[in-house]
């Protein structure tokens, strides 16, 4: 998958499939509307997510840039689905001022060679956001693409939004953020040297230090998997302070994978929360904490992945 900046000069070689947006959390109804563009490659088309950098809400100051999915655990996904290009669009006093109508001409239109848009039912762009799929549609014979629109996905009667998955990641759902991401929540990260507290307890583990735009789940223990080059492990994770041995205030990740002790210190690690199992907190004496960790991971042994 290329990863392109757009600039006035920019121009694809060949027509695209285009899906627009922040796409935070890459959720079920981002799916439904990516697969759209992914299938479009059956017609020779190139598949192409164009998004905002900075997302326009941090850019106007309305929100302080927390995610869902970083931009490096995105793209990931993006390549797994099988997108070609990701074009990521600078937002700036002038781009944030670009004419809808001159946004659709130059960048969908002449930079990204768009022969079909697929866009979500809120979608909005250009100066103002007063871009809309209506004004997509009403441009297709003069710029000659075509448009379709995607409506909501819905999951229990909930609608899928980015906004209702980090509610259910703020109350530790993770069994129910899962399927609205249609995934586990995940955290990418590479792995950095620890004060090797759970080795010298008899439970080696690996330690991340997730981006500090990562929305993370209340601090505790869960249930979790591993993925390390290629291969999945069952294992359990801990985030927060570990406030029985240390008084550093740094959130980190802290997870034991069954049946495996390699050090792979600068390696990259994708963790999976699968389900929620005890809040963290302080105990009475390191002896009780190896305790208590003895228990959970035996207990994980049984949580069915």
């Amino acid at each position: 998958m290329e990863i392109i900046t757009y600039t006035k000069e920019l121009k694809l070689d060949r027509e695209t499939a285009v899906a627009i947006g922040k796409f935070d959390g890459v959720h079920k109804g981002h799916r439904r509307l990516l697969s759209e563009i992914i299938r479009k490659k059956e017609q020779g088309l190139m598949a192409c997510v164009l998004t905002f950098d900075p997302a326009p809400a941090v850019f106007f100051g309305w929100s302080e840039g927390r995610e869902l999915t970083t931009r490096e655990e995105k793209y990931l996904l993006f390549e797994r689905m099988g997108i070609d290009v990701v074009v990521e669009f600078p937002m700036t006093k002038i781009t944030a001022s670009m004419e809808p109508e001159a946004f659709a001409e130059e960048v969908l239109k002449n930079s990204l060679q768009a022969a079909y848009i697929c866009a979500g039912t809120d979608l909005s762009f250009g100066a103002g956001g007063k871009g809309n799929a209506a004004l997509l549609y009403s441009l297709q014979e003069k710029l000659g693409f075509t448009v379709e629109t995607i409506d909501k996905v819905s999951v229990e009667g909930n609608v899928v939004s980015s906004t209702y998955a980090r509610e259910l990641l703020e109350r530790g759902e993770m069994e129910a953020l899962s399927q609205y991401l249609d995934m586990p929540y995940m955290i990418v990260g590479e792995v950095v040297h620890g004060k090797r507290l759970g080795r010298n307890l008899g439970f080696p583990t690996i330690n991340l230090l997730p981006d500090e735009k990562k929305l993370l789940p209340p601090n505790g223990v869960y249930y979790a998997k591993v993925l390390y080059k290629g291969k999945e492990y069952r294992a359990i994770s801990n985030i927060g302070y570990k406030p029985t041995v240390t008084q550093e205030h740094i959130c980190g990740v802290e997870t034991y994978l069954y049946d495996f002790d390699e050090e792979i210190y600068g390696e990259y690690v994708e963790i999976s929360l699968l389900k929620f199992k005890r809040p963290e907190r302080r105990f009475e004496s390191v002896e009780a904490l190896k305790m208590q960790l003895f228990r959970d991971i035996e207990e994980g042994k049984e949580y069915d992945l």
